[in-house]
């Protein structure tokens, strides 16, 4: 008789490192923020009225200005205080090259879109409310500084849909076909084997 060797079956998630809380904490934030901004442009347009198309718009700006402040808090403290796992040592250099890419294009987008957004309601030349205070007009009317951030601020919102749909998909295949720790390294519930 021949003594068969069993070989464990490879985990469904290979271990890896893991962000840290506070990092965890501001991508979900930003997550939940980006599409309640999302759903706040949207609305803006099914509005029955002016004045529910003004509600939205208002809501929609304390939003940017609460993405733009988290984008900034997230940043300084990734930068000085994060634990960020590094990538799969065995991701090939295309892929690796791609998620840094997209990773800094994400950060660029959140933080410049609200400026453009804040822009454009400055360039309006009348005053908005932002977290239910009215902010007083500060410029005159600027028919062609308010068609330029208004084309900039649609064109940024098409960009971070597409980065959005790219750091989605590459989280899944990270997960889902690569298995390698990767995605749950951000998920805060999620353990690695």
């Amino acid at each position: 008789m021949t003594a068969l060797s069993i070989r464990p079956a490879e985990p469904l998630v290979r271990s890896h490192p893991r962000f840290d809380q506070i990092s965890m904490a501001f991508h979900w934030t930003t997550v939940l923020l980006v599409l309640w901004m999302f759903a706040s442009a949207w609305s803006i347009g099914l509005a029955a009225d002016a004045a529910g198309a003004q509600r939205m718009l208002a809501v929609h700006r304390s939003l940017g200005v609460a993405l733009w402040v988290v984008t900034l808090a997230r940043l300084a403290w990734r930068l000085r205080f994060a634990s960020r796992p590094p990538l799969p040592a065995d991701l090939p250099p295309p892929q690796r090259i791609a998620a840094l890419l997209n990773e800094a294009a994400l950060y660029a987008v959140l933080a410049l879109q609200p400026m453009t957004g804040l822009a454009q309601s400055l360039a309006r030349g009348k005053p908005f409310v932002l977290f239910g205070l009215e902010v007083p007009k500060l410029m005159a009317r600027d028919k062609a500084t308010l068609s330029l951030f208004h084309s900039v601020h649609e064109l940024t919102a098409d960009l971070l849909i597409g980065l959005l749909v790219l750091h989605v998909g590459a989280a899944l295949f990270h997960g889902l076909v690569r298995r390698d720790g990767v995605l749950s390294s951000m998920i805060p519930t999620a353990r690695n084997n």
